[in-house]
């Protein structure tokens, strides 16, 4: 592995020219940031996969969605559809993407929204809305939020700082400074005030930056055919768990169901894997295979979105495949203070205009 990020450093070198020009444009006004007249809200990250940006997104909703109205609006990665498309409780993942329908499938109230180009995406739906949530935007510079969120996964702030292809990194760690909160996400439940002040001398907020810690708290499964729930801790010791996922960083989950039992198989996927019906008669294959008298399917929520295909249909209906639900929280005590400064800021923003 570290033969190949020395033979892959002259690209990153490479690649990060075209991210300093890029942010150089921008910031000194070559190329256009919009602005608008509500509250925007970006969500995102600088490394490559998943750092809780989905869960992190949903928490806002859940703070915001009983007093205003609500938009997300996502590029819809790896959706097969072009432009802007308002995501039903209907839409196939193909069509709307992974996590805008997922978005929807939780809060079908809320409006979902795609569109490659962000501008005139928050064109699209300023009209009728009270706030714009942005998932996964903290590269699209062409909107200028008015409270941006970076995420740091907790797991991967030891990996090599290299840009891409070398590393994982989509800009440089200096890039930092456009965020005004960062959260690191995916800590454990027990984070102490030692390893706090740790990662905070190794993130060095900027002052005007306000710095929270974050975990993921699991609910129970939810059968993916008629979402009949099951505590994990009906999980025995002696059970079998197949595990499919099609997501960036699958380790947290792998960590949370090895809690219950040590008989785990994983089938991994790249991130936003179009399932096949090759895949998932490979999946069952597996599962009929093996010598467990009580086993499961266990996926994730984003994954759960692509197995609902019409085509998996008979292969997976006689299967007991579930998926786990999971929810960012923040840690104490100062889960009070980032909702008042999201709210504060919503109010703010709405009382200026």
């Amino acid at each position: 592995m570290q033969m190949l990020r020395w033979l892959l450093l002259p690209f990153s070198l490479l690649y990060g020219l075209v991210v300093y020009l890029r942010n150089f444009f921008y910031n000194h006004g070559i190329f256009k940031s919009y602005t608008f007249d509500l509250p925007v809200i970006s969500v995102g990250n600088i490394t490559v996969g998943g750092s809780g940006k989905s869960p992190a997104t949903e928490y806002l909703i859940r703070l915001l969605n009983s007093r205003y109205r609500i938009a997300t609006l996502s590029r819809g990665y790896g959706r097969q559809t072009k432009g802007f498309l308002e995501v039903t409780t209907t839409t196939p993942a193909t069509e709307g993407g992974d996590e805008p329908v997922q978005f929807k499938q939780k809060f079908p109230a809320i409006t979902v929204a795609v569109c490659e180009d962000r501008v005139k995406g928050i064109q699209q739906l300023q009209q009728n809305h009270d706030v714009i949530l942005l998932d996964d935007a903290y590269q699209h510079r062409a909107v200028k939020p008015g409270l941006s969120i970076l995420l740091f996964d907790y797991n991967r702030l030891h990996e090599p700082q290299l840009l891409l292809p070398a590393g994982n990194l989509r800009e440089p760690r200096s890039s930092k400074s456009r965020a005004d909160v960062i959260i690191v996400t995916k800590t454990p439940a027990n984070l102490d005030n030692n390893e706090r002040q740790e990662i905070g001398k190794k993130i060095r907020p900027l002052p005007k930056q306000q710095l929270f810690f974050s975990y993921l708290q699991y609910g129970n499964l939810l059968s993916l055919h008629d979402g009949h729930n099951k505590a994990l801790g009906s999980i025995a010791p002696q059970t079998g768990i197949v595990v499919l996922t099609g997501i960036a960083y699958a380790e947290p989950l792998l960590k949370e169901l090895q809690r219950y039992t040590s008989h785990i198989r994983h089938i991994r996927y790249p991130d936003h894997h179009t399932y096949t019906t090759k895949n998932i008669s490979k999946l069952a294959e597996i599962f009929n295979a093996w010598p467990y008298t009580e086993k499961l399917i266990i996926t994730t929520e984003k994954d759960s979105q692509r197995l609902r295909m019409p085509e998996f249909k008979q292969l997976l209906d006689t299967l007991p495949v579930y998926y786990l639900p999971v929810e960012a929280r923040i840690h104490q005590p100062d889960e009070h203070r980032f909702n008042q400064l999201i709210e504060l800021y919503v109010r703010k923003y709405r009382n200026n205009y």
